[in-house]
């Protein structure tokens, strides 16, 4: 898996990743208790309210700037969402009302909503082997998990020192050092083959995505990825704060959980998607993390809930939660050409996040109306949905078919329906896109 980072580019942007997911982790945990400082026992609803607001500046404003990232330079962009992302993560420890959190969540989410699709654009075209990508995505998915163990972590350990206010700062650090590492990497950035104008580059990624059925298959996993982390990201604050009347430091542990079972995941993965099919692993890991949901909500009615079995629940959670979107990246980018990635990839950010835009209030709303096991039992059936649409949307003939879409193409034709199984994988020639040829 370490192979990979001979790679210098792909070193660095590697490294800009992480250090600005250790500042982004530390501001998950003090936007949480920020909520709660605020806002006390509602802190539930507020905290689904910001990161629905957060959703709808992902849903918004990714096909927007997907549109003028194919004419803008890449490295320059990213430095500049950088920036102010930094900045905005310095103003929040100044905030005295809810309202004021609100306005900042949405800038800093908004400058996300840039920098995230195009960043993951990049890496197919800095590591075109594609066992190179496999590992790539891997680490990347490593360095999340990273985060969401090793950020509660350091929070938990700061917040003996500070108050959670002074974890913002690390936050903009992150972002700073984040930016310096782009800017020091040479990125490629592919040239549209045709000029085409702002509507059809704004819409053309979402085009592709729903006309190619594993992408449809994708977006139904990543409703029921949203449910259960909807769940784990929203409510854990309230649980640990409010039920189980703990402290602060028990907040970062039970987060850690999710972020361990899911790094756990990321080590498996290389070695699993080269004996198994992506929608196997993608499935398995979705029905682990439903399941584990269901049965933690039965447990919840008939025994007390504690740190310890909430962070089990967790550990399982993040495991099955990391093996349903980790391949993510590797269907994607089977599924476009390179001028077409930061579209298909932004068509990606916008509709799994707009999962997020319903869920997040919902899990925050059962939370604060009904208590932890509806809101568990909730978020369940939720999942449960998203796992019979999967079975609809992408059929197991489309496991082994490696396709690059075409729009151009019929909706029933063999090789977007999946319909005609292959002894070998089909590539789409992409000067012929009717005529397929063998690898």
């Amino acid at each position: 898996m370490l192979s990979v980072l001979t790679n210098r580019t792909y070193r660095h942007l590697l490294a800009a990743q992480i250090v600005a997911l250790t500042g982004t982790g530390l501001a998950t945990v003090a936007l949480g208790l920020l909520a709660f400082d605020l806002a006390r026992e509602s802190a539930g609803l507020v905290l689904g309210a910001a990161l629905t607001i957060k959703m709808v500046a992902y849903v918004t404003v990714a096909p927007l700037a997907a549109a003028f990232a194919e004419r803008l330079d890449r490295r320059r962009m990213l430095v500049v969402l950088d920036l102010v992302r930094a900045i905005v993560a310095l103003c929040l420890p100044f905030v005295t009302e809810i309202w004021q959190v609100y306005v900042l969540i949405f800038v800093l989410q908004s400058a996300s909503a840039g920098f995230t699709p195009a960043f993951q654009a990049t890496i197919p075209d800095v590591l075109t082997d594609e066992q190179d990508y496999i590992k790539a995505l891997s680490l990347s998915r490593l360095a999340y998990d990273l985060e969401s163990l090793l950020s509660p972590m350091l929070a938990a350990a700061l917040l003996l020192f500070v108050s959670f206010n002074s974890l913002f700062l690390g936050t903009g650090i992150g972002f700073v050092a984040s930016a310096l590492l782009v800017v020091s990497a040479t990125l490629p950035s592919p040239k549209p083959s045709e000029p085409r104008g702002i509507y059809d580059r704004t819409t053309r990624g979402i085009k592709i995505y729903l006309k190619t059925p594993r992408l449809r298959g994708l977006l139904a996993l990543s409703w029921s990825a949203a449910a259960l982390s909807s769940m784990v990201i929203v409510n854990t604050v309230v649980i640990v704060r409010s039920d189980l009347d703990l402290s602060e430091s028990a907040v970062a542990i039970a987060l850690a959980g999710f972020g361990g079972g899911s790094m756990l995941a990321a080590f498996a993965l290389p070695r699993l998607l080269a004996k198994f099919p992506d929608r196997r692993v993608m499935l398995s890991g979705a029905l682990l993390a439903t399941g584990t949901m269901a049965a933690a909500a039965v447990l919840s009615i008939t025994i007390p809930m504690t740190l310890g079995l909430l962070t089990a629940t967790w550990v399982l959670v993040g495991f099955g939660y990391s093996s349903t979107l980790t391949p993510s990246g590797r269907l994607l980018t089977r599924s476009a050409h390179a001028e077409d990635r930061p579209a298909i990839f932004a068509a990606q950010f916008t509709l799994s996040h707009a999962c997020w835009l319903v869920l997040y209030p919902l899990a925050g709303w059962l939370m604060t109306r009904f208590g932890v096991s509806v809101a568990m039992a909730g978020m369940t059936a939720a999942a449960i949905l998203g796992l019979v649409l999967v079975f609809r949307a992408w059929p197991r003939t489309d496991e082994k078919a490696v396709i690059h879409n075409h729009p151009d193409l019929p909706q029933d034709h063999p090789h977007l329906s999946g319909s005609k199984p292959h002894a070998h994988p089909i590539v789409i020639d992409d000067l012929h896109p009717r005529y397929p040829r063998e690898p």
